[in-house]
Formats: C-alpha cells, sequence, structure tokens
C-alpha cells in the first residue's frame, strides 16, 4: 500500500510514516484524514501517482484514485496505510432482483414456522439495521443481510457491530466467495441462482459457512489421513467440516432450514481462532450440540460474541520516516473489498486443532443407577420384551430402566443413555 496521499482541499502531499505527516502547522491533520468515509467528502484524497502523473495502476484494474486511511499491522507493526477506493458500484437490475427475492423468501420462510419477520428493520433510530430481521420463540434475533453487490469489508464490521449493539446476531449471505462477508462476520454462501430460482420452491443449499465437527485419534487406521503430516501422528485432532466432509457425510443444510434453526438456536455462530495464529480466525454458523463440544475440550473463545472481524482498534501506531513514495502500490494491498480470488476461509479455515490429551474432564463418569427397583412380574415382563431371561434384567446404569444387561447380548445402558454420553 502506499505510504502517502495527496489532500484535495489543501494541496498537500501527505507522509504517512511521520508523525506529523509532514505538516507540522496542522495539529489536527491526522483526525482529519483518517475520519470514516462515510462521514467526509470522498474526493478528499487522492492517489499520488495519479495526482502528479494523471493515472495510476490501480485505475487500470478498475479502482477509483480516491483513497482512504486505516491502520495496518505487520509483523506486530501497526501503521498507517492508504487503500484506493472502489469505484461507486450502483446495484444492476439483477443483483437488485436477487437482492429483493432472498429478503423475501427469508422472510416467507419464518412466518410459514410461526416466526416473527421484519423487512427492512429500522432500530429506535430509524437507522436501517438489517435486510430482514428475524425474531424466533425465545426472543432471539437474527439480522439477514443479503449480499449480492460488491461491498467493503469495513461496511461489513460497521453494520454487523451496530446489529450487534441493538442485540441482534448478524448473518450474512451471498452468492460469491469473493465477497467481503466471508470469514468477517457470521456468513452463509449459497449457489449463483437469478431471482426466480430464489423466488421459487428450489432448494437453496448453503455451499460454504455451515460446518460440523469431527474428532478423531489420528493413527495407521484412521479413516482420515493427518492434517499435520498426511500420514499419521498418534495425537488427537479436532476440526470443522463441510458436511458432504464428514465421516460419515452429512446432508447439507438449505438456507430455509438456516432461517428457522439460526432463531430457535438449533444452529450458532462461532469464531474458531487458529491454533497457530490467533489473529487468524474461522467463523462459521455450526449445531449447538457441536458448539458444546467443542467448548468442552477448548473452553469458549472470550472473543466469540464477537459479530466482526476484530480490528486494530487503539494499537499504537510505529512511525517509520520514509521518504515519501508516489508509487501506486495498487496490488500489494490486502483483502478489502471484493477480491478477485476466493477468500482462504472457503477452503482452509477449518479451524484445525491438535492435542496431545484428552481433557480429563471428558472422562467424568455420570453417577450410576446400581440397583432395579421392581416387582417380579415387571422383571418378567422386561424380560419378555428384551427377548432374554428374567435374571438376565438389571438397571439401565444412566437412567435405571429395566433393560438386558446381564444376558449374552446384554449392555450397561439404554440405547437413550448410550446415546446422550456419545453425543457430550
Amino acid at each position: 500500500m502506499a505510504n502517502g496521499v495527496f489532500h484535495t482541499v489543501y494541496g498537500i502531499e501527505i507522509n504517512l510514516t511521520l508523525p506529523d505527516l509532514g505538516h507540522p502547522d496542522r495539529p489536527g491533520l491526522l483526525e482529519e484524514v483518517t475520519t470514516p468515509i462515510d462521514r467526509r467528502e470522498r474526493e478528499l484524497l487522492e492517489c499520488l501517482e495519479h495526482h502528479r502523473d494523471g493515472a495510476c495502476q490501480a485505475e487500470e484494474d478498475g479502482r477509483s484514485p480516491w483513497m482512504t486511511i486505516r491502520r495496518r499491522t505487520v509483523g506486530g507493526r501497526t501503521v498507517w496505510v492508504a487503500a484506493h477506493l472502489p469505484v461507486r458500484h450502483t446495484p444492476t437490475a439483477e443483483e437488485s432482483a436477487k437482492h429483493k427475492a432472498m429478503k423475501e423468501r427469508i422472510a416467507r420462510v419464518a412466518e410459514h414456522h410461526g416466526l416473527h419477520a421484519e423487512v427492512e428493520a429500522r432500530a429506535t433510530d430509524g437507522r436501517i439495521r438489517t435486510d430482514v430481521l428475524v425474531t424466533g420463540d425465545n426472543g432471539r434475533r437474527i439480522g439477514w443481510e443479503a449480499q449480492y453487490s460488491p461491498i467493503s469489508a469495513d461496511t461489513v464490521r460497521r453494520r454487523s457491530r451496530a446489529a450487534a449493539e441493538h442485540g441482534i446476531v448478524p448473518l450474512w449471505v451471498t452468492d460469491s466467495d469473493r465477497s467481503a462477508v466471508v470469514e468477517r462476520a457470521p456468513w452463509a454462501r449459497v449457489d449463483d441462482f437469478g431471482w426466480k430460482e430464489i423466488a421459487s420452491p428450489l432448494a437453496l443449499v448453503v455451499r460454504a459457512g455451515v460446518r460440523h465437527l469431527e474428532q478423531w485419534k489420528c493413527l495407521p487406521s484412521s479413516a482420515r489421513p493427518c492434517p499435520d503430516n498426511g500420514s499419521s501422528c498418534g495425537r488427537f485432532h479436532a476440526e470443522w467440516f463441510l458436511p458432504a466432509l464428514c465421516l460419515p457425510a452429512k446432508p447439507p443444510t438449505e438456507v430455509d432450514r438456516l432461517v428457522v434453526d439460526s432463531a430457535g438456536g438449533e444452529f450458532v455462530p462461532m469464531r474458531i481462532p487458529s491454533q497457530r495464529d490467533v489473529r487468524a480466525v474461522s467463523r462459521m454458523w455450526v449445531p449447538t450440540a457441536d458448539r458444546d463440544r467443542w467448548h468442552d475440550m477448548f473452553g469458549p473463545d472470550m472473543d466469540e460474541v464477537s459479530p466482526a472481524e476484530p480490528e486494530t482498534g487503539d494499537a499504537e501506531i510505529t512511525y517509520s520516516h520514509q521518504e515519501l513514495d508516489a508509487t501506486c502500490r495498487y496490488g500489494e494491498e490486502t483483502f478489502t473489498f471484493n477480491d478477485p480470488r476466493p477468500r482462504r476461509g472457503n477452503s482452509a479455515g477449518t479451524g484445525l486443532h491438535t492435542f496431545d490429551d484428552v481433557p480429563n474432564r471428558l472422562f467424568t463418569i455420570p453417577r450410576q443407577v446400581r440397583r432395579l427397583t421392581t416387582t417380579e412380574d415387571q422383571r418378567r415382563a422386561a424380560a419378555a420384551e428384551h427377548g432374554c431371561e428374567p435374571w438376565d434384567i438389571g438397571p439401565c446404569a444412566g437412567c435405571g430402566a429395566p433393560i438386558n444387561r446381564y444376558g449374552d447380548a446384554g449392555v450397561h445402558a439404554c440405547e437413550a443413555c448410550r446415546a446422550r454420553v456419545a453425543r457430550r
């Protein structure tokens, strides 16, 4: 990114590597140029190369010559950088039609299942907060955002935080793996259908953004190869997979189901920091039972309630005192607006965690029922039901129900109790 910009009002060149920006006579200059774009003139700051030469690399790639200033942390140092704003995008007729169809579908599905849905929901201050606000019976509020046109990462963060401040869980749905919503807030990606297909009863499968937890001991006999060395390592792995990649494969989640289950709490958003780099996070919607299993193993993420990708915030700025460089550095910029390539999170953001030992708390043994309290008639009836002798009947270790506990096909607990333990 560029280390300087041109101020079109004052007619001055600004050096972002200097504490005073190269203008000690203007003490309020930094606050002015770092004001968010929605609160200042869009054409206040200009690319230096474009100002000097009339053109720059960014324009050749469809960007505007106008700039914004933001923080960027590299190698532990936070600096000011200048980045090109995109050319203002007016949604096409197709994008607008798809946006409208998705909003109507979400509201229709919610109301069909007895949920309350409000299109273009507004907060008390009158500003639009979400495309469709779906409220579940438990009062859980999901703010759906149907995003079919390009959007900036800053806008995704700002709108997600605004929703969270009003007690709304944001859920962005897009049909592009290049969208800035991917991995920056709770999200889901669907196929690129036209508005007629979206409005129809056709199933809309969530292709990315919903995952399921898989855990395994990494042995040569394991069904999965080691994610670290491709063979086996003898350690334990926990990783989040798309439904089709689970073993066995799980049925895909459809948008209609996500509308209902997110409002009901059956699906919840997760923020999974990388085990190797806590600054890298994966975001996904997961079944509540999988979230609980993850928390049992690793504990809750203290930042999990954060609705959007964390920023550098008030990190101290490092000033390197470099010479002003007027060369346009477009192409060296990181993901900010819709990117020409899919984001890493679509394939590699699986939240892989590897550990040596199973946490002791997972071995907690529930209190077991040791005595069967039945009459002789009840014992004979249970034996007839389970196909065993009356003396083979004993108590389920979990609930105490009479089961075939001591016969040739005897088990320690009934099917319901064993299933409950297996889900922990």
